[in-house]
């Protein structure tokens, strides 16, 4: 099967999942309003969709880097298709509570874990010589068109109408994801394991973290990747209560707002591999921490829905952007078959910084009254980030691959 068929296959397997995702992740928040308005709870629900990230993240990288990368995500996505029928279930039993909505999230994240572990180590194996800013491109897009171009406004609206009708979507979309990956042919092992020696997964996942210390600049981009996460969540936790409680808008067209999102990352998506041709990596980074910046400011100080929509499609494209360029750096210096531990670490870093996040701008929005308030906190902090960034990647060769530069990764040139 030659390397386009593949990405397609994968792409196609993306898209279902993240549309199913994209359903559930603005069908859980509304669930969670109908239970109560305590942002405090409401930021809670977003910090256990991502605890999986914080406690089993490196471990999921582990397993990645063991096993078949495909099946690995056919498993995760069966187990999450039957975690949300469950749930679905269950709402349309009149039987929820906070806490069952806490309980399915933490499930269905753990799963995540290793599903969207092995797609992103997939890869380098799917698309072999081709272009890896155009592949992360791709599923970039396709999170993005799932998730918010389509998924939110079908949550929004499927959840207005009948409330458990949103999870049986979502449930059906990791169905079909599963499904899908039948049709990927061949075998995607990160290394073959019958002729090398058996290791315990715990030095593993030391032999992963030892790399990561060891390149500087992959150690520099995780931190400040992790410092953006931190203060994005600080304000998308609150997103929900942002557009119900200060921009008015109803459970349906929330899901709307979230469609400008949608747009915004899709733009983000197309036009980063030419802004990298253009302009070079470390400029796309900085660019897009300043982005983000000012959409999630801006959001802050409007009390129109337009305006609003139209500053969260500005964040959604600066941050995809730096999404596509610390995706093809992981891809282009990490060795293959370290790619899931390393990831695994990098993830336990940058997602699980989104559940400190997201209790910290529940606190913050119950402190400052407003989730507006909080939004304009979170801008004014990743300005704060992008300054650091500056200085921190400023003497590193991001767009040079000559023997001397690669060399130059492994030194610290201090700050």
């Amino acid at each position: 099967m030659n390397p386009a068929r593949r990405l397609t296959w994968l792409l196609t397997s993306s898209a279902a999942s993240h549309l199913g995702d994209g359903i559930g992740k603005v069908a859980l928040p509304l669930l969670a309003t109908t239970l109560t308005r305590d942002p405090v709870l409401i930021a809670g629900l977003s910090a256990t969709q991502f605890l999986p990230w914080l406690l089993f993240a490196a471990v999921a990288g582990a397993l990645v880097d063991r096993i078949d990368r495909r099946r690995a995500m056919i498993a995760a996505n069966t187990a999450r298709a039957v975690a949300v029928g469950t749930l679905a279930v269950l709402v349309a039993a009149g039987g929820m509570t906070i806490w069952l909505v806490y309980l399915t999230a933490l499930v269905i994240g753990t799963a995540e874990t290793i599903a969207d572990s092995a797609a992103n180590a997939l890869i380098p194996a799917v698309v072999g010589d081709g272009s890896l800013d155009a592949a992360n491109s791709k599923l970039q897009a396709c999170e993005i068109v799932g998730q918010t171009f389509l998924g939110g406004p079908v949550g929004g609206l499927t959840f207005a109408l009948f409330a458990a009708l949103p999870f049986v979507l979502n449930s059906a979309g990791f169905a079909i994801a599963a499904a899908v990956l039948l049709g990927l042919a061949g075998t995607y092992r990160a290394r073959d394991d019958a002729a090398r020696e058996p290791t315990r997964l715990r030095t593993e996942l030391a032999d992963g973290l030892r790399w990561l210390r060891g390149n500087v600049l992959l150690k520099r981009l995780v931190i400040v990747a992790g410092l953006l996460s931190l203060v994005s969540e600080l304000a998308q936790a609150q997103l929900v209560l942002y557009a119900l409680d200060d921009l008015h808008l109803s459970d349906a067209t929330f899901g709307f707002f979230a469609f400008a999102g949608g747009i915004g990352g899709l733009l983000g998506a197309g036009v980063a591999p030419r802004l990298v041709r253009a302009a070079g990596r470390r400029v796309v980074v900085l660019g897009g921490i300043l982005g983000c910046g000012a959409g999630f400011g801006g959001m802050g100080l409007v009390r129109s829905p337009l305006a609003a929509a139209a500053l969260f499609g500005l964040f959604a494209a600066a941050v995809v952007a730096v999404n596509v360029v610390l995706a093809t750096a992981r891809h282009t210096l990490v060795p293959g078959e370290l790619l899931g531990r390393v990831l695994g670490v990098w993830r336990t870093v940058v997602w699980g910084a989104i559940p400190l996040g997201a209790l910290l701008g529940g606190v913050l929005t119950e402190a400052l009254g407003t989730a507006a308030h909080t939004f304009a906190v979170s801008g004014s902090a990743m300005l704060v980030i992008a300054a650091f960034a500056f200085v921190a990647l400023r003497r590193f060769p991001l767009d040079d691959k000559s023997d001397s530069a690669v060399a130059l990764l492994h030194q610290d040139p201090g700050l």
